[in-house]
């Protein structure tokens, strides 16, 4: 082969070679290079960042490559707060915000877009970039921060309002718009920048109308103390990681602390709610229902139109009055298909007052709708009188501390003791005990049988027929159950002494989902809750000022914050047959490391309350 030849096909060898990898590569797809991971950077704007007596109402911000703004009204906080919402968008590469309200003089205005700018492919974000200028010759430098938590539970609270005002009572709350404002993010931190020197009052408001002064309903937390801020320059530390996991260096710099940066404020809602009906019903042709939307203090007058209900009535209701049920005890009355009243009760106006109010009412029985419904498609009726129902509690394993409960579905007329019998289990006979009978409300619809059970032991309770009998003159079917008593091996019970001790201490036993299992006051000794079952527990603990056992809310008017409320910091594991003793000094732990991590919960939104 010639040296031409040679070559020649040297050549032919390289360029196929060369054709294969290129298909290959075509094959295989553009690789794209690493992933973009950085946030998008400004460019320029319109005025510049800091900058000093603009007065025009639009502001322009560009970065260096296309960007998008996601869940603005999330995210984007504008203060001082604005009444008419600017039109905050976002074109291509730039940021548009353009405001409504007149800007006022001498103001620094700041917008904060917390996360709300990413880029356009990747989403990666521009994490808290914050934009502020003066209308005035001077930009206002001066921040204050803390956190809002949940007054009962400590949770932390996410998106309501902290703003601040320069008026240091109450009444500016009531009557204007914030001064200045900031908004929690979803650990319940925020943050109140470009503040002008002085001395503030501040509060916290789940703000439902976006007006940013407080409307009776809404949620809110006030702090005692006036607040000033400061700033100082000290010391700061930066780590510097090699990667995720290692270190590499820790850089010191001289930066600058603004202060207070731990205000903690009480998140809570007052009980006055704006009063109304909710909704009225008659599921069965003998009762019927009022529900209202917020507690009574005093009951509705009913006006009966078109039938007589003096002494023809029993009324069951809640604690508050706000759930009220209607039993009618003449048949005369309840056979009417159509029940035709006036109720008048005390419900809030448009000036936020209660005032009289009557609603007229017609309420027809749903049971009454379905048999004509029945009649009218040419079917039978049942003709059978359905039996009187109750439910109980008595089923293996029965708790040692827990009495039978009974509850029946109408209030009764009568009750023959003789046709109830509880008897106790031994060598493999039953053996009829003695018990105590009660009623435990008004309504005849509930009651106890109680007995002081022996652990492990085996007992039945029998009804006979007609033991019990409705005021609609219906009757039990005979019934009967067995259930064994728990073994005390079983139970737990922890011991807690609160120190220092104060008599207002009220304590609860929680669950593993922050419910309550038992309340009991303190005792000045020690405080044992017992029959628990092995599991994991919490403790926590409030001062009952007005001593009625429960907690209670705030109230802005009188200036009254919420009860205190503590959690016993760590998780309690206990076993059968074992008891958990603990000292607890309720005042050592800081209030927002308190809740144990196992049950704290993400911030509650003030739209979920």
């Amino acid at each position: 082969m010639t040296f031409y030849n040679k070559f020649s096909s040297l050549i032919l060898t390289v360029i196929t070679i060369v054709l294969a990898y290129s298909c290959a590569n075509r094959a295989q797809g553009p690789t794209g290079g690493p992933k973009d991971t950085t946030p998008p950077k400004v460019s320029k704007s319109i005025p510049n960042n800091g900058a000093l007596n603009f007065n025009k109402k639009t502001v322009q911000i560009d970065f260096d490559e296309q960007i998008s703004l996601e869940k603005i009204s999330e995210n984007v906080i504008i203060s001082p707060p604005q009444i008419k919402v600017p039109e905050v968008k976002s074109i291509g590469k730039r940021i548009m915000v353009e405001f409504s309200d007149d800007l006022k003089e001498n103001t620094t205005y700041s917008i904060n877009f917390g996360n709300a700018i990413a880029d356009l492919n990747e989403k990666n974000i521009l994490k808290n970039y914050q934009f502020a200028y003066s209308t005035g010759n001077e930009i206002d430098t001066l921040q204050i921060s803390g956190t809002v938590i949940n007054a009962e539970d400590l949770n932390p609270i996410s998106g309501v309002y902290v703003g601040v005002y320069l008026e240091n009572n109450d009444s500016a709350f009531f009557k204007k718009p914030f001064l200045r404002i900031g908004r929690t993010d979803n650990k319940g931190k925020f943050s109140i920048s470009n503040l002008k020197k002085g001395t503030y009052k501040i509060y916290a408001l789940g703000d439902t109308n976006q007006d940013f002064f407080y409307q009776p309903s809404e949620g809110l937390a006030m702090y005692d103390s006036l607040i000033t801020p400061t700033f100082s320059r000290i010391e700061m530390h930066d780590t510097i990681w090699k990667d995720s996991t290692h270190v590499d260096s820790i850089r010191k710099y001289i930066g600058t602390s603004f202060e207070p940066n731990n205000i903690t404020l009480r998140y809570f809602k007052e009980k006055k709610k704006r009063l109304y009906l909710v909704k009225s019903e008659r599921k069965e042709a003998f009762n019927f229902s009022l529900f209202f939307n917020a507690p009574l203090n005093e009951l509705p007058i009913i006006k009966p139109l078109n039938f007589d209900l003096e002494g023809k009535y029993l009324l069951q209701k809640n604690s508050t009055n706000d759930s009220l049920n209607y039993w009618i005890t003449d048949s005369l009355t309840y056979k009417n298909d159509t029940l035709k009243m006036a109720v008048t009760y005390l419900k809030t106006d448009s000036t936020n007052q209660l005032a009289p109010f009557t609603d007229t009412l017609n309420l027809v029985s749903s049971k009454t709708l379905l048999q004509a419904k029945i009649k009218k498609n040419k079917k039978n009726l049942p003709t059978k009188m359905e039996a009187l129902k109750f439910v109980s509690n008595a089923a293996s394993p029965f708790e040692i501390y827990n009495p039978i409960l009974l509850h029946f579905n109408a209030p009764l007329q009568n009750t023959e003791l003789s046709k109830i019998h509880l008897s106790l289990k031994k060598d493999s006979t039953f053996k009829k005990i003695s018990f105590k009978w009660k009623q435990i409300d008004s309504t005849k619809m509930n009651y106890s049988i109680d007995y002081k059970w022996v652990a492990e032991m085996t007992y039945k309770i029998q009804y006979d027929s007609a033991a019990f009998k409705s005021i609609y003159n219906k009757t039990n079917n005979c019934d009967s159950n067995q259930f064994k008593i728990r073994s005390l091996d079983e139970y737990s019970s922890i011991k807690m002494i609160p120190l220092p001790y104060d008599p207002k201490i009220v304590l609860q036993v929680l669950d593993a989902k922050d419910q309550v299992i038992n309340t009991k006051p303190a005792k000045d000794k020690s405080t044992t809750f017992e029959y628990l079952k092995p599991g994991d527990y919490y403790i926590r603990m409030f001062m009952d000022i007005n001593g009625n056992g429960k907690w209670d809310t705030g109230d802005l008017t009188l200036h009254k914050h919420p009860e205190e409320v503590f959690y016993y910091s760590k998780k309690i594991s206990i076993k059968a047959n074992w008891e958990f003793e603990e000292t607890w000094n309720y005042n050592q732990t800081p209030l927002l490391k308190q809740k144990p991590k196992e049950i704290q919960k993400e911030a509650t939104a003030k739209t979920k309350e």
